[in-house]
């Protein structure tokens, strides 16, 4: 294992969050999840991959969207326990949803509302 790896403070289940934020706008994109193995690939091939818990593998981000996030910086927090990487986003998509950000949607008057429009319909981007 790699001495960065042994650094990270790895939850119960051997992940640990990863927020990718636009490296030019400071946009959030969106929070996944890596354990040592897509850590390891994302600085190896300079591209966002994360662990999907709900796959149970490994998720090269943009592999059925063609939306890649290319790494540009990769920091770690204070207690060791959440990654957060500055990536270019291809495509200007980081939601599955075809939006830009994952973070959507605005707390107004007591309800989740939807603020930040679709760029590319979802059917478009998945076959």
């Amino acid at each position: 294992m790699n001495d960065y790896l042994d650094q990270i403070a790895w939850n119960s289940d051997g992940l640990v969050p990863a927020i990718a934020q636009d490296a030019e706008t400071g946009l959030i994109l969106m929070v996944a999840w890596m354990n040592a193995e897509a850590l390891e690939l994302t600085v190896a091939e300079n591209r966002a991959v994360y662990w999907s818990r709900s796959r149970g593998k490994l998720w090269r981000k943009g592999e059925e969207s063609g939306n890649v996030q290319r790494l540009k910086e990769l920091r770690l927090d204070c207690d060791n326990d959440v990654i957060m990487m500055q990536v270019e986003q291809v495509g200007g998509i980081a939601c599955h949803t075809g939006r830009t950000s994952c973070f959507y949607s605005v707390l107004q008057d007591g309800e989740w509302r939807a603020v930040d429009g679709v760029v590319k319909d979802p059917k478009e981007i998945y076959r």
